[in-house]
């Protein structure tokens, strides 16, 4: 190499270095990268905020949740104690008095009372006696004849049947007419 372009090469490999040192292009760059590498940091820490926020939310709706569907039946328990304690008195004025006409009447209030208790919360009973037999609703126990109900009416009723709002929760035990049926 000659003497020339060895002066050639040093003078460039100055102006390079003078362009890193007076234009600080290079030196931006870096201070860009520090600046966005923080800004990347403070994104993460704040999405990791975020998620354990999320997190927190979702297990505490779940808690609050579980603990209503845990104590979803108390206000229906406390609206059924008044007829539970009636019921007691009726068995205590039984021993204490021999007129069952009181115990009685006692025990019809008590029963009118829990019934109206259940409505309040949607439990209504169905109709019995007299209606036509529905297997949806009705559960056939027997069935008899007879000349004054007809076919397929609900003759006698064992046990009542009820709805919860607009669910069947017990299915009426009822004796089904097979009509006048002649021997």
């Amino acid at each position: 190499m000659t003497e020339h372009e060895e002066n050639k090469e040093e003078g460039l490999e100055q102006e390079g270095s003078g362009q890193e040192q007076s234009g600080g292009e290079p030196e931006d760059v870096s201070v860009q990268l520090e600046k966005s590498l923080e800004k990347n940091r403070e994104l993460e820490d704040k999405l990791l905020r975020m998620a354990a926020e999320q997190d927190n939310f979702r297990k505490r709706m779940q808690r609050e949740r579980e603990t209503a569907l845990k104590y979803a039946e108390e206000a229906i328990l406390r609206e059924l104690l008044p007829s539970l304690d009636n019921l007691e008195r009726a068995v205590a004025q039984c021993q204490c008095s021999p007129d069952a006409e009181a115990l009685l009447a006692g025990v019809e209030m008590t029963c009118k009372g829990l019934l109206n208790t259940l409505e309040k919360f949607g439990v209504k009973p169905l109709d019995g006696e007299g209606q036509p037999f529905d297997p949806n609703f009705h559960e056939a126990v027997a069935m008899e004849a007879s000349p004054d109900v007809p076919e397929n009416q609900i003759l006698q009723e064992y046990q009542k049947g009820y709805m919860f709002k607009d669910r069947l929760i017990r299915a009426a035990k009822v004796v089904v007419s097979k009509g006048n049926v002649e021997e």
